[in-house]
């Protein structure tokens, strides 16, 4: 003779750490204290961008005085990466769009077919948008620009 199954049934841990029972129980005061931290941060932003912009040109500086080498091109894409990531949270959406550009361009099986002209193409965009305070592509020479930052390395790498 068999013996009855038994079921068990796991704590459902998830529930707890969202809040109990329902997705009501998130802490709105912890939420609002959070925002009020960002804001705080926020009159550094500009200061944090242009230390990132900074990394981005001495990767390039690096690129143009040694080579275009697979270690440098890694360098530069890490701190393409880095402002693709960091654009938006400073405000500056433009320079994430433009950043993820970059990245496609010079991305693991593109690399070392990027040509330089549009290499610094992209970077003297960022540094404009940053200087001349455009944040978002709804700026007219904003979104001329990324446009066609974004066709010119489609093209490219459609023909790769």
């Amino acid at each position: 003779m068999s013996k009855p199954a038994e079921f068990i049934q796991p704590p459902n841990t998830l529930r707890l750490k969202v809040g109990g029972a329902g997705f009501g129980g998130i802490d709105a005061a912890a939420i609002a204290r959070a925002e009020a931290a960002l804001k705080d941060l926020s009159s550094q932003f500009g200061d944090w961008l242009n230390d990132e912009v900074s990394k981005l040109e001495a990767a390039r500086a690096e690129i143009k005085a040694t080579g275009a080498t697979e270690a440098n091109l890694i360098q530069l894409y890490m701190r393409a990466h880095d402002l693709k990531g960091l654009g938006a949270t400073y405000e500056f959406p433009i320079v994430t769009r433009i950043s993820a550009s970059l990245c496609k361009l010079i991305d693991d099986k593109a690399r070392m077919h990027a040509p330089l002209f549009l290499i610094d193409a992209h970077i003297d965009a960022i540094k404009a948008m940053v200087r001349d305070n455009i944040k978002t592509d709804a700026h007219p020479v904003g979104r001329v620009l990324v446009m066609e930052l974004e066709a010119k390395t489609g093209e490219h790498l459609a023909g790769l």
